[in-house]
């Protein structure tokens, strides 16, 4: 119908004693958009507003008379070469001659040379109303025919005119004992109503119009009477480029909670008993982590950790609920890593996912040879409905995942099964910490499940120079360098530490975000949960935010000195060899420090030169020396250099101000597990139980290293993935964890081809070869060997030093120089008056070749060295561990092969 009817039905059956049908028509509709008016042509917005005042339009030059059209039913076309029509009028810009405000200039520097506009003094009272129009600049000649014609990215007018609403502390759902409030920023929109409704499944009950406030942006009304437990909707009247004028029946981006598939957002107050599961608000994590270098972290996905666990009712598997089986195979594996020294559980996304059915979702059940395709060929047909993910397709950032309730329908479910998953872990020792993506939305623009631009268009993501989404993070980035978008990142994360006990976050790509965004967020989580709330991420530098070309990022040499923790591929890409993106033969030809580079060439590797290794145990050094800037080392050229003069890739190898901010790791949830790289680059001969040796030894390294010591949940029972190297989208089959010790999965069918057919050359025949697949020994012996490393690094602060000082005067590596022996890592650290060192010293050897090797180190000559009481103990997993001897008159040690030891003072 015509826009002016449109409207008029809305506000007739706005209140809440309006007839049925207009209420029926908007919020029973089953349409998540019905189009009011359609625009004539969708038109690239490469235009920028810089503030209120200022527009740029890069690439356009001082010539003609430039005009800002205004259509409030999206209606405008701008033929060039002909007149402009389906506007309903315009203003008159006028060429800027002066410079912007510095914070103006500094925000916007990225934006191509153009030609800089500045709306009249007189009209600026009018723009606010405009933002609710679609605005089209024009560039015309002296004939008034369109020479240029563009959109304009709106997010620095909306910040200058709307700062107000970043102070709004009640945005969302509201519920008191005497009225429910609703709050919506949508500045740009024409007009927005809520509707309510009793179910998640039933008709609606009311449908009330928001009041505007100019002053913030914000959308608000109130109902009389406490409707938790209720759910609501937003009808969203707004220009949207490329479609016209229409209403979005949308759901909160503050949803705390939701129904079933995320239809409808969910009304609570997260402080009422009748959320919280029995023992909530007395239950307290941990006390184990009391500097940031304390964490030790097992990453973990709350549907790997159960789905295949028999030890947990049916029901319950794949759920949060699973976590409340203290008895199970799981929650043992857990409670024994807490007990040897883990602190933190690391969960990949819990929050809403959109890429989960929460309904319905398909369990395929594969069966297959070892490297038979009919494995993934299955998974792959149910790959978009079944029910796994990794979940790094964000929804509601502020909602727990239904898919891991058990009753997705139930907006109370999900967060009661969530704050219980939470308490069972904390109760077994463990902290717990959340993988966040802010980084992007699973979808943008006016797709059903893109929220946020449904609500602002073009405001909450990252633009290129078009206007168009930028997707350098795999999805529709968002732009947290926009006052409202940062605001709801760290709303969100607020949220989760305030009343989900959140321990630490671990953010997503996280180099995507503005320093000064993330510094701001560490305040508000430490303030909301009233203790120190640890932030470590991605900080990857690539994309359109790269060498800071946006604003400061928080990447590896950005961060530096904010105490937040970035990953290290420093010490990853040499322990493992090669690196994240190779592919073919490079992935068995270039191997590393642990898995045979020079000393155990395998089939492909060649011949490489001996510096090769020493470089690559320097790198090992550089990790294990915490990755911190003013590190002194002497490198393999004879060279005494700092960290941070030590080439990495053209960038510093050390980059991090204090240890804290160096996340070590040698596999996560990316790439293929490190059992399956080291099937590619170890010899075909290596035995099986030399290969759980091999793994042990990448766990050591990082189990010794200065920082945050970071795995991936398996990497103590050989987890394999069957050689798949992204397996987000994989199911079950290809992510499951046997509990049970009998089985890592490896040879369990050729990994989907979408990531991995162009190596199944290489693959196929490895999955085929039985003698790779451990056995069950095997497992356990690393399961073991691995507890005792964390036991160890529990055992002396010494492995977890607080500052770059501490690491600068204390550590020291011997076995260096152009004439070391390179297989052979040795290293000394001083424990004299160290608060929790618990001995007068520690010296730690990584031997990762295939024999044994005896290392004279003047150094400790006379020193009172014995093995650590962990290698001596009856139940150590290692025995070749305790055959390694030191002399102390000739400052002699023997060390067994592949073996990695500590002798302690």
């Amino acid at each position: 119908m015509p826009f002016s009817l449109f409207s008029a039905a809305v506000l007739a059956g706005a209140s809440a004693s309006a007839s049925a049908a207009p209420m029926a028509a908007v919020c029973d509709s089953g349409a998540f958009q019905t189009i009011v008016q359609p625009t004539p042509a969708s038109i690239d917005a490469r235009a920028v507003w810089l503030d209120r005042r200022l527009a740029q339009w890069p690439g356009v030059e001082n010539a003609g008379r430039f005009k800002l059209y205004h259509s409030p039913g999206g209606t405008i076309a701008a033929p060039s070469g002909g007149i402009v029509s389906g506007a309903l009028g315009a203003l008159s810009l006028a060429v800027f001659s002066g410079t912007p405000a510095p914070d103006v200039a500094q925000r916007f520097n990225y934006v191509g040379k153009g030609v800089l506009l500045a709306v009249a003094a007189a009209d600026l009272a009018r723009l606010p109303d405009l933002h609710r129009q679609q605005l089209v600049l024009v560039q015309e000649d002296a004939d008034g025919k369109v020479r240029a014609a563009t959109r304009l990215q709106t997010a620095g007018a909306l910040d200058d005119l709307y700062a107000a609403a970043e102070s709004v502390s009640d945005l969302g759902a509201v519920p008191t004992h005497r009225s429910t409030t609703f709050k919506l920023w949508a500045p740009t929109a024409r007009q927005v109503s809520v509707c309510t409704y009793d179910s998640g499944s039933g008709r609606a009950k009311a449908l009330d119009t928001m009041r505007f406030d100019p002053a913030s942006g914000i959308w608000s009304a109130t109902r009389k009477g406490d409707l938790s437990g209720k759910y609501y909707k937003y009808a969203v009247d707004v220009v949207a480029d490329g479609t016209g004028l229409v209403r979005n029946m949308v759901t909160d981006p503050y949803s705390v909670s939701l129904t079933t598939d995320s239809k409808r957002s969910y009304i609570a107050n997260l402080a009422a008993a009748r959320l919280k599961p029995a023992g909530w608000d007395k239950s307290a994590p941990p006390a184990t982590v009391k500097a940031q270098t304390d964490m030790v972290v097992y990453e973990l996905h709350v549907r790997d950790f159960s789905i295949n666990d028999a030890t947990v009712p049916a029901p319950e598997r794949g759920k949060f609920t699973a976590f409340s089986r203290t008895g199970s195979n799981g929650m043992r594996h857990l409670a024994a890593l807490a007990r040897a020294g883990m602190t933190d559980i690391h969960l990949l996304p819990v929050y809403d996912i959109a890429s989960i059915p929460e309904r319905g979702c398909a369990q395929p059940s594969p069966t297959g040879a070892a490297d038979s395709e009919a494995q993934q060929a299955l998974i792959r047909q149910t790959a978009a409905t079944d029910c796994f993910n990794w979940g790094y397709d964000p929804y509601h950032y502020s909602a727990p995942e239904g898919s891991y309730a058990s009753d997705a329908a139930d907006g109370a479910t999900r967060i009661i099964d969530m704050r219980g998953m939470v308490m069972n872990l904390h109760r077994a020792g463990l902290r717990v910490g959340m993988d966040v993506v802010y980084n992007h939305t699973f979808a943008s623009g006016q797709k059903e499940k893109s929220v946020l631009d449904r609500i602002v268009p073009g405001y909450y993501h990252r633009l290129n120079a078009a206007g168009g989404v930028e997707q350098s993070t795999c999805c529709d980035n968002t732009a947290t360098e926009n006052r409202m978008m940062a605001k709801l990142m760290i709303d969100s994360a607020a949220l989760w530490a305030r009343e989900y006990k959140i321990d630490s976050f671990r953010f997503d790509l996280m180099g995507h975000q503005p320093r000064a965004a993330m510094e701001r967020l560490q305040a508000r989580v430490n303030a909301a949960a009233g203790r120190p709330v640890q932030l470590i991420g991605e900080g990857w530098n690539f994309g359109e935010v790269a060498d800071s070309a946006r604003f400061v990022q928080a990447s590896q040499l950005s961060l530096n000195g904010s105490g937040i923790g970035t990953f290290s591929d420093r010490a990853r890409d040499h322990v493992r060899g090669g690196s994240a993106a190779d592919a073919g033969a490079d992935m068995i030809r270039r191997q590393g420090y642990i898995n045979g580079l020079v000393y155990d060439p395998n089939a492909l590797a060649g011949e490489r030169p001996l510096t090769d290794l020493m470089q690559a145990a320097d790198m090992v050094r550089v990790g294990l020396a915490g990755s911190v800037r003013n590190y002194i080392m002497t490198t393999y050229k004879d060279s005494t250099l700092a960290l941070e003069s030590i080439d990495y890739n053209g960038q510093p190898a050390g980059y991090a101000s204090e240890p804290g901010e160096t996340v070590n790791y040698v596999e996560n949830h990316d790439n293929q597990t490190l059992y399956d790289m080291n099937v590619f680059k170890l010899p075909l001969s290596t035995s099986s139980a030399e290969r759980a040796r091999v793994q042990v030894l990448g766990a050591a390294i990082n189990a010794f290293s200065q920082g945050v010591a970071y795995f991936h949940a398996g990497i103590d029972t050989l987890r394999s993935k069957s050689m798949d190297r992204n397996s987000f989208n994989s199911g079950d089959w290809f992510n499951r964890i046997d509990w049970t010790y009998q089985d890592n999965y490896f040879g369990t069918g050729a990994p989907p081809v979408d990531d991995n057919a162009r190596d199944y050359a290489l693959i196929k025949p490895l999955l085929a070869n039985a003698a790779l697949k451990p056995v069950p020994a095997d497992i356990a012996f690393t399961r073991d060997a691995f507890r005792d490393l964390l036991t160890i690094r529990a055992s002396s602060t010494l492995f977890r030093m607080r500052s770059a000082h501490d690491i600068g005067q204390r550590l020291r590596f011997h076995n260096t120089g152009s004439k070391q022996l390179p297989t052979v890592i040795a290293a000394h650290i001083d424990g004299t008056g160290y608060a929790g060192a618990g001995f007068s010293g520690v010296a730690y050897f990584i031997n990762v070749d295939k024999v044994a090797h005896t290392l004279d180190v003047a150094e400790m000559r006379g020193k009172r060295l014995h093995l650590h009481p962990v290698h001596t103990a009856p139940t150590a997993a290692d025995q070749r561990a305790a055959a390694s001897t030191f002399d102390s008159a000739a400052g002699r040690f023997t060390i067994p092969a592949r073996t990695a030891v500590v002798f302690v003072e």
